[in-house]
């Protein structure tokens, strides 16, 4: 299952905050992909994640072998708690933003390529053996940097768990780059939704479209 999410503004008790709109995009052991659900929340909260879980499972939901996402605060806990015997994928496009966000402008194309050798390994053996060395290569520049790689190698490079002809689409929440694109293109006529309830009803209609696709 791949969970991302976009973000709009949205009017809750009166004030205009940033919340998050979030998609979860199953695949079957078929290969089927289905669009699975949609809710609106603070990203950093873990009750609202663990609501979103809790009401797909209600649903219907099972089986889930494993999660591909950003590190939101408290996604990781509920995963742990609603999903019982699911695990957890670090999205890679996302990491490396993260870590990139690390270190100055001018370096950035520079160490983004340095970390990319740990993911063009045959295997997951020799990528986690690579990861320490460029870690250690970064430590006396970027500290940061360096403990940041470290701290997701197992989240990161969960994906080599898999299958070879599956790793592609399990690195990361890319699948769902074309879904958030057409959210956005016909969110952003609204600018401000006047509750969460509305957003749903919209992005949930967008969804829909898509899923019959």
């Amino acid at each position: 299952m791949w969970v991302d999410a976009t973000y709009h503004k949205v009017r809750v008790d009166g004030h205009v905050t940033s919340q998050a709109t979030v998609v979860a995009v199953g695949v079957t052991a078929e290969g089927e992909r289905k669009i699975l659900g949609v809710d609106v929340g603070p990203s950093e909260d873990r009750a609202f994640w663990a609501a979103s879980l809790r009401g797909l499972v209600k649903r219907g939901l099972r089986g889930v072998r494993r999660v591909i996402s950003d590190a939101h605060v408290g996604l990781k806990q509920a995963i742990a708690t609603v999903l019982s015997g699911a695990t957890w994928q670090r999205c890679r496009v996302h990491f490396i933003r993260n870590l990139l966000a690390t270190v100055s402008r001018g370096a950035r194309e520079a160490i983004a390529a340095i970390v990319r050798t740990v993911f063009t390994q045959p295997d997951r053996a020799t990528a986690m053996g690579q990861l320490p060395e460029v870690a250690d290569g970064l430590r006396g520049r970027l500290l940061h940097a360096a403990s940041v790689l470290e701290e997701a190698a197992e989240d990161v490079l969960a994906y080599r768990l898999f299958p070879s002809d599956h790793q592609r689409q399990l690195h990361s929440t890319n699948v769902l780059e074309r879904l958030n694109k057409e959210i956005k293109l016909r969110s952003n006529v609204v600018r401000i939704f006047p509750s969460a309830k509305s957003t749903i009803r919209l992005v949930a209609a967008i969804l829909l479209e898509q899923d019959d696709e």
